[in-house]
Parts: structure tokens; C-alpha cells; sequence
């Protein structure tokens, strides 16, 4: 089940949501709990037994670090729990690509079998080791009921597609909430917006991507050079907007009940370099790495070689925790050179609006690593782009795509920008001065969340519609 599906829409959601409204303040959290382990159930009942058996693990290991009575003690339950949890992880997201490299070696086993990869499992896992790292450091208490653990890494607001929201975030909100009517609004019209990005402009960016870029070489190389730049332009627009969708509606289901969940992208694609790039990009996850790896490894305090040793080790973890595929580990070198880069030979000689352009065009040539999987595709794509293997710079079919969709194009690239939110708080500024620009407040503020929702599912009702590819030149 996912927030873009009619089943979560018009019969998970408003039945949990009814549920948790009607029931006594003390039984709210369980009206969550069943529900999120209903809504993780969907994707593979077996797979429930596996989040509740990684919840227990990691509530008796912060236990036992609170209790324990040396430092060594502490420090052999935080082992386990990253050996446990890690493991399973490891287990069940990297053993296909294991077995797959050790078969092309030396032909052993002769059928590489991978187990099912559960949902969610690199998100739940990463927020169960950052609470036990946050016990070990002092920095939260453990906590005492098993279930409101359980409850915190199962939530179905973030489970499957994040953000990897920390303990310490959401702890005081586990045992008392009291969200206002101004709570559940902003929820609701976070949810939508995150839906509209995801149903009406990702989803249709994902079409004109697989249309101009799809994989296999014999497509791929009939590909003109503003095909290549015009297919790949797509594809970066929409893995931020599937990306940052999710987040938007995982936060807006939280403020619906009470939880504040952290920002988890901020307009990273108006980066002024890579770094800043990271800055604002899965907040989340590079915030983990930068808080349990990075900074426990010594961080920048150190010598030069003792810091492209800890760079390395966090870039490579990040590229491979996006996938178990030589391409993420390339994705993640990839951006480890771009870094030490901008350090030790830019460090901010370049003007903005040079290092801006550069920086965007780092990004899309990084998503080229992301995309394709296969190094032939990959490095075909590469020449496409430089004009190496491209035949022409445009055609017939690459004009009409780009005529067709350029209405989409527009908008997408405004939805990557601040352009939304900066007018509506120039909106609500005004709404305070004048009773006309009040009035024009509230009417935006009421039909914004209803005409994404309705538009949103005439969408999905109808797959071949949607209005931002409906309009042509």
C-alpha cells in the first residue's frame, strides 16, 4: 500500500483517522500502532515479525545500556544491536548482489536466489540504531514500554519511504500530543501538496524520462544530444519530486495527530555548491551519516589523509544504502571526488552564479550514475550527453516530446523552488493588513488542498490524464 493509492486514500486513512479521533486520549496510540502494523502487513504479513523483532532487539539493548554498570558493558550492547540490525539489513538488501558478483567470478552457486526485500526495512532500521547510538551517548532515556517503541518505528506516516525521523524528535509526542485545529489543517494541506507533487507532476516527469531515456542500448543509442539533456532534465525533476512527496506527506500525516516530524529537503536543486547541495537534500539521511559515522570517525578535525578516509567511508556507505548495485557505489564515489574537490582546490574561489550552474550540472550528471544500472547504458548515456555518440543535436520525435510537455516542464521546475511558499507568506503578511488580501487568504488556504485532492484522483482514476500533460503548444 502506498499514500497514492485509492486503498490508502478513501479506505486505510479515513478509517484509522476515524479511529483515532473518536477513541479516549489513552487509546490513541494504539489505534496507531494497529494501524501501522496493518498498513506494513500489506506489503508481506511474514515481513511484521521481522520490525517487531528488530523493536525488541533494540528496546532490550538501550535497556541494558542504561543499566549497565562499565562502560564496557555499554559498549557490547551497542555492538549487538548494530551487529543484529545491520546484519539483517545486510542479509536481505545485499545478498542478491553478493552472490550475483560471486557467481560472475568464479561461477558459484549456480542459481543466485535473493531474498524478498522487506519494506522499509533500510528506514526502520537506521531510526532503531540511531536510538540505541542516542541511549549509548546519553543524549535520550530508554524507553520503558516496549510497544510505544514499537509504535515509533512502525509509524505508517514514515516506514517505507521516510524520513529517518530520530527518537529524540518524536519522544515527548509519543506519551503526550494535543494537535489543534490549526495542526490537522497544515497536516492536510501538507498531505495534499505532497500528493499533487507526486501524482500529477513526478508520476508524468517519470513518463517523459522513460520515453526520452529508456533502458536498453539499442533505444539509447538512437538518441540525439538535446534528447539526452532534455530526457535526463526530467528524470532530475522527478526524483525530487517523488522523493520530497513522500516526505511532504509523511510530515503532513504526522502533524495530523500531533508528531512534528523534521524537514527533510529544502530546495536542494538551488544549491549554491555540491556541499550545499547535501545540505538540503534527504536532510535526513545525511544528517545520520553525519551524526553516526562521519563525526565518530573524527569528522574534519584531523589530518588531510584521516579525512578523505572518513569522507570516503561516509560516501560509500551512502551510495550503497540507496541500493545494492555497483552504480550506487559509483554514485557515492562519484560525489566523495566532487567534495574533496570543492574543499581543497575551490573552497568558494568561484562566483555564486558560476558555482551555482556548476553545481546543478554536478547533480544531473550524478543522477546518470543513479539512473542506470547497467555501465553500458551508463556510459552511452555519458557520450550522449557530451555529444560523443549523439545522432544530431535534436529530432522530430525530441522536438514534439519537448512541445508537449513543456507546460510540465515549467511547473516542475517551479515546484523545486521556494516559489509557493514564498507567496503564500507574503499572502498571509498582507491577509494581516488588509481585509481584502484576508479574504483572498482564506479562499486560497481552502481550495488549495481540495482542488490537489480532486485533481490528484481524477489522475489516478485516470492514468492517462493529467493536466500538466494535457496542455500542448
Amino acid at each position: 500500500m502506498v499514500f497514492s493509492s485509492f486503498m490508502f486514500l478513501f479506505v486505510f486513512l479515513p478509517v484509522v483517522m476515524l479511529a483515532y479521533w473518536l477513541v479516549p486520549d489513552k487509546y490513541k496510540n494504539y489505534v496507531l500502532l494497529v494501524g501501522s502494523l496493518f498498513f506494513y502487513s500489506w506489503g508481506g504479513p511474514r515481513y511484521v515479525l521481522l520490525i517487531v523483532g528488530e523493536a525488541l532487539v533494540s528496546w532490550l539493548c538501550a535497556l541494558a545500556i542504561e543499566r549497565g554498570q562499565t562502560q564496557r558493558d555499554r559498549r557490547i550492547a551497542l555492538v549487538v544491536e548494530c551487529a543484529v540490525l545491520l546484519g539483517l539489513l545486510a542479509f536481505f538488501k545485499y545478498t542478491g548482489f553478493f552472490l550475483g558478483n560471486l557467481h560472475a567470478l568464479t561461477g558459484w552457486p549456480a542459481e543466485v536466489v535473493a531474498p524478498v526485500l522487506p519494506i522499509g526495512i533500510s528506514f526502520y532500521t537506521f531510526q532503531l540504531i540511531s536510538y540505541v547510538a542516542d541511549v549509548y551517548m546519553g543524549k535520550v532515556h530508554a524507553q520503558r514500554a516496549y510497544w510505544k517503541l514499537l509504535l515509533y518505528c512502525s509509524l505508517f506516516h514514515q516506514c517505507i519511504a521516510g524520513p529517518i525521523v530520530r527518537y529524540k524528535t518524536v519522544a515527548s509526542e509519543i506519551d503526550e500530543r494535543h494537535p489543534r485545529a490549526v495542526d490537522v489543517y497544515e497536516g492536510v494541506r501538507r498531505f495534499c501538496v505532497g500528493l499533487g507533487k507526486k501524482v500529477l507532476l513526478a508520476n508524468a516527469c517519470a513518463s517523459v524520462a522513460d520515453t526520452l531515456v529508456p533502458a536498453g542500448t539499442g533505444s539509447l543509442a538512437a538518441q540525439p544530444l538535446f534528447g539526452w539533456w532534455l530526457g535526463m532534465a526530467f528524470y532530475t525533476l522527478q526524483i525530487y519530486l517523488d522523493f520530497s512527496a513522500y516526505s511532504d506527506m509523511a510530515i503532513g500525516l504526522g502533524r495530523m495527530v500531533g508528531f512534528h516530524y523534521l524537514e527533510n529537503f529544502d530546495h536542494p536543486y538551488q544549491a549554491t555548491s555540491v556541499q550545499d547541495f547535501w545540505r538540503r537534500w534527504h536532510i535526513s539521511l545525511s544528517s545520520f551519516f553525519r551524526d553516526y559515522v562521519y563525526i565518530p570517525l573524527g569528522g574534519s578535525r584531523c589530518s588531510r589523509p584521516v579525512y578523505i578516509r572518513n569522507m570516503a567511508i561516509v560516501w560509500l556507505l551512502t551510495g550503497f544504502w540507496h541500493g545494492a548495485s555497483w552504480n550506487y557505489l559509483l554514485w557515492g564515489a562519484y560525489y566523495l571526488v566532487l567534495l574533496l574537490i570543492e574543499r581543497f582546490f575551490l573552497a568558494d574561489r568561484l562566483p555564486r552564479p558560476v558555482s551555482r550552474v556548476l553545481a546543478l550540472i554536478a547533480v544531473v550528471l550524478g543522477w546518470v550514475l543513479f539512473r542506470f544500472e547497467n555501465f553500458g547504458e551508463m556510459g552511452m548515456a555519458f557520450m550522449g550527453m557530451f555529444g560523443l555518440g549523439a545522432t544530431g543535436v535534436t529530432s522530430l520525435a525530441v522536438h514534439t516530446a519537448f512541445l508537449q510537455n513543456v507546460f510540465l516542464l515549467i511547473v516542475s521546475v517551479i515546484a523545486c523552488t521556494g516559489l509557493g511558499s514564498s507567496l503564500r507568506h507574503r499572502l498571509a503578511v498582507g491577509a494581516r493588513k488588509d481585509e481584502r488580501m484576508l479574504t483572498a487568504y482564506r479562499l486560497v488556504e481552502m481550495l488549495v488542498p481540495v482542488l490537489l485532492l480532486v485533481i490528484s484522483t481524477i489522475a489516478l482514476a485516470g492514468a492517462s490524464y493529467n493536466p500538466f500533460i494535457s496542455f500542448q503548444f
